[in-house]
């Protein structure tokens, strides 16, 4: 198992709205970052998924907003693999600010593991490999 940690940036000028804040549907692209951060830690690069002729569409996103992050502001994003059922995924995120150390945000995104037609791929017929490293994460807490 390879060692996963957060995803780190600053906040960029154009996600920042008229207030100063990152503008809320800025978070969904975060949390795209962070799961292609994570994946990539874990071994699973997307490329790769997609070579073995698997798609990853998202199912669903849920967003909470805590505390505002603002421009330039540091922050680190915790991912974790909450849940695997052979071709849905689940993905949880935490966004702390690195100035204040506050928790600004939590989520979610559920994908699912589908072949080119978008149906449906049961991961463990067709890809063990893949299969066993999911579901090794399942529950890993990414460290600093």
């Amino acid at each position: 198992m390879n060692k996963v940690y957060p995803y780190e940036r600053r906040v960029y000028y154009y996600e920042t709205d008229k207030m100063g804040i990152v503008h809320h549907s800025n978070y969904i692209r975060i949390f795209e970052e962070a799961r292609m951060h994570f994946l990539k830690q874990m071994g699973m690069r997307f490329d790769k998924l997609e070579e073995l002729g698997f798609y990853v569409p998202i199912l669903s996103v849920d967003c909470q907003y805590k505390n505002p992050l603002v421009f330039n502001e540091p922050f680190s994003v915790y991912s974790k693999l909450t849940e695997f059922r052979g071709a849905r995924i689940t993905v949880t995120y935490e966004i702390f600010s690195r100035r204040t150390g506050k928790l600004c945000i939590t989520g979610s995104t559920v994908q699912c593991l589908t072949d080119k037609q978008l149906r449906p791929v049961r991961v463990k017929n067709k890809c063990p490999e893949i299969y066993d490293m999911l579901t090794e994460y399942v529950g890993y807490k990414v460290t600093d």
